[in-house]
Formats: structure tokens, C-alpha cells, sequence
């Protein structure tokens, strides 16, 4: 059995695919989502799947310790869960700002930071920080889902900049539009109206697979090998 991989929002999207292309590679994962029932119907073998509010930090603490007790000590952690909720900042509930800083930014943290100890004392150990093609421009709409996006990209480079010397890797993926569930987090009808008139502009969008290759390739690299950050869309999609 290979080294014990989690991921967080799991059941669908990039995190599902990227749970299938690990396990079938021998890993043993630990899965977390909201939505436990479609974890467990990925009927993967040698995987805990856990319901875990990504918030509270005791959650995935003691998730993470279940896995290890099982599976040995987390050698990726690949933070995928995301909220992408579009509006104009004048118009948009205030609600929906929060959201978007909570599962974007403050669970990505609190996921780094119950790894991020016993990595650097092993030295070794990769995290893995699923952003955007929106964390590094900014698009109509998207104001404060950029904010979240640009805010992953800053924490990533910075923590990697803080861990390289104990030969802990931490990479950040940005992919452009994907065929997600992500368009169906926001509340205008609208504007998500609009974002499905820019997709067929380009023919086909990425798949979620497609984001998870790249995934798989950055982690198989030599732990003395970082790529920092890979960056992928459709060849159609301008922006």
C-alpha cells in the first residue's frame, strides 16, 4: 500500500476524479465532503469517507487522526473543496462574501495547518491547493470569488517559501472553466446564464479529469522536484 493521500471535497468534480486516479495508482485516501453518502458510493477500496465541516478545525483534526490510525501519516493533502458563488459586490448578500471566505480560504488554512507540523518533522510530505485561472486575473462578476482565489495563491507560494527547507512541497493548481457543480452554487440566474453562453464560445471546457492528471503529475514527482504551480485550460478559453 503507497502513502495515505486526503482530499477535501471529494464527491464530486476535480476531488472525485482526483480520488479515483489515486486510488487506482494504490493509494489508501481519506475522502471529505459534506455529502458522505456520494463519498461512500465511489465504493473505493482502503478509504475512509468522512462528513466534515471544513470550518471547524476539531472536525478534520480528528477525521485526519482516524485516517492515520488506519492508514499511516498523510503524505498529500490536496484542499479542493470550493464554493463559487458570482455577483456584483453591490448587489450580492453579504452572506454569500462569508461562504465563499470560509471554505475557500479559512478551511484551506485549517487543512495546511493539522499537516503541515508532522510533514516538516518528517521531512517530507506535498499539499497540493486547488485555486484558479481567477486567482491570478480578475473577470466580470467574480470580485470577491477573485478575492478567495487570489488569496489561495498567495497563501500557497508564501507557505511554500516558509517549508522548502524541510523538503515539504506545496503546489497550487489553477485551472480555468471546468465542468463542475460550481456554476450551480450561484443564486443569479443571470449571470449564470451568461457563464454558460462563455463556455460554448469555447467548444469544450476541461474535465474534471482533466485538472486531475495534472494533479497526479505534480505529485509524482521526486520529493526533491517541486512544481509550483501549474496553470490549465481549454486552448479556446481566452482569459
Amino acid at each position: 500500500m503507497k502513502k495515505l493521500v486526503v482530499i477535501t471535497g471529494a464527491s464530486s468534480g476535480i476531488g472525485e476524479a482526483t480520488a479515483k486516479r489515486l486510488s487506482a495508482a494504490g493509494h489508501p485516501l481519506l475522502l471529505v465532503a459534506r455529502r458522505v453518502e456520494k463519498l461512500e458510493a465511489l465504493d473505493l477500496p482502503n478509504c475512509l469517507c468522512e462528513k466534515v465541516d471544513l470550518t471547524v478545525h476539531a472536525e478534520f483534526h480528528a477525521a485526519l487522526a482516524k485516517a492515520e490510525a488506519l492508514y499511516g501519516p498523510t503524505d498529500l493533502l490536496i484542499n479542493n473543496a470550493g464554493m463559487m458563488l458570482l455577483g456584483q459586490i453591490d448587489t450580492q448578500p453579504a452572506e454569500e462574501f462569508k461562504t465563499m471566505f470560509d471554505i475557500n480560504v479559512i478551511a484551506l488554512l485549517n487543512g495546511m495547518q493539522a499537516v503541515l507540523g508532522p510533514m516538516k518533522a518528517r521531512n517530507t510530505g506535498t499539499i497540493i491547493n486547488i485555486s484558479s485561472v481567477a486567482g491570478r486575473k480578475t473577470f466580470g462578476a467574480h470580485a470577491a470569488y477573485c478575492g478567495t482565489k487570489f488569496a489561495v495563491h498567495a497563501i500557497t507560494e508564501n507557505v511554500r517559501e516558509e517549508v522548502a527547507m524541510s523538503d515539504v512541497r506545496v503546489i497550487t493548481i489553477a485551472p480555468g472553466a471546468v465542468e463542475t457543480e460550481l456554476l450551480s452554487h450561484t443564486t443569479s440566474e443571470d449571470i449564470k446564464a451568461g457563464y454558460e453562453e462563455w463556455k460554448k464560445t469555447m467548444g469544450n471546457i476541461l474535465a474534471p479529469d482533466d485538472v486531475a492528471r495534472s494533479i497526479e503529475f505534480a505529485y509524482a514527482q521526486p520529493q526533491d522536484v517541486c512544481i509550483r504551480e501549474i496553470v490549465l485550460a481549454s486552448t479556446r478559453q481566452e482569459p
